[in-house]
């Protein structure tokens, strides 16, 4: 096990040369100068363009901002935005939001994808089972943000139980709405996928035999049916995870989510090389840790998978 650990935690450093480097080429092979763009319709002189583009490194070529841009990794240093504020305070204040609302949006999404899921595999066929098929295949067919709109305006607006909008600070009472939109938005994959998991498990030799030797049903479900069956759930969560993380823009936006959302996307329009591949390199190391944790899960949840 901790072989294979130290193995995958090896894998992180190529993945995060090829994605910064994607990304940084990406960023800087966009047309336009950031520098001018920065300044809108009153261009200052060409000096002060020359200097401005010094402080930041764009004077230099691509291979050695690049070089720059890792070695300010290295020390801990991210760069500075074009406002003047440092990349990694921008990193503190907005990540934090955004894995939080992440959070408990997998958290919704899982609760009901298990229970949903588990109930409507037991029940296959029957009413309860056709209901939720049919909720499912809605959640999937509206775009979010209608979803976002309708909670917005309906739980929060008329019925007054949730907050609207985010507050200042993000609080976690104002991030629940939010939550609750992308939560709902995202489980009926995983309800389908936990619903044709227990339905295949039903069938398995295992399960006839833990019949077979007398357990009760309140003993088979839980511990031989639900929990060799959540496998592929907990892939598609930790892939939804990944997806909140870099995904939930327009969440953020109608709502008002002082996330990375809002920011990463200004930070692309506005050309800030820094702030936009420091976000993505913080997202590739939440999303290669989060793998390697639903990986280390699986040995726990299926007790046939071991790790040499």
């Amino acid at each position: 096990m901790l072989r294979y650990i130290l193995f995958r935690l090896l894998q992180v450093i190529p993945v995060l040369l090829g994605t910064t480097f994607l990304i940084y080429f990406m960023v800087f092979a966009m047309p336009g100068d950031p520098v001018a763009a920065m300044f809108g319709d009153k261009q200052p002189s060409e000096a002060v363009l020359e200097r401005v583009r010094e402080q930041y490194n764009l004077d230099q070529p691509f291979f050695i901002q690049y070089l720059l841009y890792l070695k300010g990794i290295l020390v801990g240093d991210f760069g500075i935005s074009f406002s003047g504020e440092p990349v990694s305070q921008i990193l503190a204040r907005t990540f934090p939001v955004t894995i939080t609302l992440a959070a408990m949006a997998i958290g919704i999404e899982l609760v009901l994808a298990v229970v949903v899921g588990l109930f409507s595999g037991l029940r296959k066929g029957k009413l309860f089972d056709n209901i939720n098929l049919i909720i499912g295949l809605l959640f999937l067919s509206i775009p979010i943000f209608v979803i976002a709109f309708i909670a917005q305006y309906g739980l929060g607006l008329k019925l007054g139980w949730f907050s609207p909008t985010v507050g200042p600070g993000a609080p976690v009472s104002d991030l629940l709405l939010p939550a609750i939109v992308l939560g709902v938005s995202l489980y009926a994959t995983s309800m389908r996928l936990t619903r044709s998991s227990v339905i295949d498990t039903l069938n398995q030799d295992f399960v006839r035999t833990a019949y077979a030797k007398g357990l009760s049903r309140n003993r088979v479900v839980p511990v031989h049916v639900l929990r060799n069956s959540l496998i592929p759930t907990i892939t598609n969560t930790a892939t939804d995870f990944g997806t909140l993380m870099v995904g939930a823009t327009v969440t953020e936006g109608i709502f008002n989510v002082p996330g990375v959302g809002n920011v990463l996307f200004q930070a692309i329009l506005k050309g800030e090389n820094a702030t936009v591949v420091s976000f993505v390199t913080v997202m590739v190391l939440i999303y290669l840790v989060v793998n390697l944790v639903v990986d280390l899960l699986y040995a726990v949840l299926d007790p046939r998978i071991r790790y040499a």
